[in-house]
């Protein structure tokens, strides 16, 4: 990608988007990692945005098919904690429904870089987990390495969670994390590819049971697992996603 330009899909919002992402601490436009073909959030905001301002051509995302249609649909969200000062979560994309906020976490070559680390400061020790307390059980297993995560990054889906419970709790609304992953086609080549495809899948679905009963819906697709389940009468919507496969090698 040689400009800012040629980073967005037709219909995508780029000014809108540009703004909310000078807005938000990832850096990806004056560090120029928007521009890197390898650009995880060039993936998320061509994708997420291209429904902002079409809303309700949002398609249910897998295992959270019950919280839709969707209402609205914007691009790198905050999800400030119980508390003052410090880092807040931002995640790439969020979904409100009538009755839901939804959080979308999206990873493209992330997960099979290097192995993740578990790092909570002292913060994450204050009583804010009601309702959360798989959640702090995994923070727990995680800061003691009795739980250890290869792909998965459970530490941001944790605080993610966090986030999303107090930032839903305000909106009189009911949380959810949507964790949304790239499995880049060139891994498929190579049996260690395969290998590293099929243990992050491992980690999700550990992740996922053991997070299972707390007050947060927890769901996961890969990014052709949700796109090939899009409908496909409509001609703009199925070039939408004809489009992300092939730019971004899905």
């Amino acid at each position: 990608m040689s400009s800012i330009e040629n980073v967005f899909l037709p219909g995508v919002p780029k000014d809108y988007i540009l703004e909310r992402l000078a807005a938000s601490p990832g850096n990806e436009i004056a560090s120029g990692k928007l521009l890197s073909p390898a650009s995880s959030a060039a993936l998320a905001i061509n994708c997420i945005g291209w429904f902002i301002e079409q809303a309700n051509l949002f398609p249910p995302l897998p295992g959270l098919e019950g919280l839709f249609p969707a209402e609205i649909v914007d691009v790198e969200f905050q999800a400030r904690f119980p508390w003052r000062g410090g880092h807040h979560p931002w995640l790439d994309g969020v979904v409100i429904t009538k009755t839901h906020l939804i959080g979308i976490e999206s990873k493209r070559y992330e997960p099979f870089r290097d192995a993740k680390k578990a790092a909570f400061s002292d913060a994450y020790e204050r009583p804010v987990w009601e309702g959360l307390e798989p959640y702090a059980a995994l923070k727990d297993a995680l800061r003691s390495n009795e739980l250890r995560y290869q792909h998965l990054d459970a530490v941001q889906l944790i605080k993610h969670a966090l986030g999303l419970c107090t930032e839903a709790k305000r909106r009189e609304l009911q949380p959810a994390l949507f964790y949304l992953y790239a499995e880049p086609a060139h891994l498929l080549h190579s049996d260690k590819g395969r290998s590293a495809i099929a243990r992050h899948r491992a980690e999700i679905a550990e992740f996922s049971e053991r997070a299972s009963s707390a007050r947060i819906q927890f769901a996961a697709a890969s990014y052709n697992d949700w796109i090939g389940r899009w409908p496909t009468d409509d001609r703009y919507l199925a070039e939408h996603a004809k489009s992300i496969s092939f730019v971004f090698e899905l």
